[in-house]
């Protein structure tokens, strides 16, 4: 992978339990992943309620979706956040599953 052209995810929330936990993507795929994830046509910069899908298709846990396309977000570069519940098991799956889409860490 090369580090100025892949798709990076983490959890952007604070460690631990909460009401909300975000996972933050950046990058090129970062669109394409929300898409596969969440469903296609969320809107830039427009909160979306979305069910958030592993690759069977269950739900790994439902919440927002906000995209901000390049270049007009805050890195200049594709970004998406996946708002949803914060517990950290929730949290590492829908970073798993990013990864399984082609983000890293």
């Amino acid at each position: 992978m090369d580090p100025n052209t892949d798709t990076i995810v983490a959890v952007a929330t604070a460690a631990g339990t909460g009401g909300v936990g975000i996972v933050r993507l950046s990058g090129p795929r970062a669109l394409a992943i929300a898409d596969a994830m969440a469903g296609p046509g969320v809107s830039p910069r427009r909160a979306s309620h979305r069910r958030f899908h592993d690759a069977a298709g269950g739900t790994i846990d439902d919440g927002l979706v906000l995209a901000f396309p390049a270049p007009r977000s805050f890195t200049g570069e594709d970004v998406v956040e996946l708002q949803g519940h914060g517990g950290p098991v929730v949290l590492q799956a829908l970073v798993l599953r990013c990864c399984e889409l082609g983000a890293r860490q």
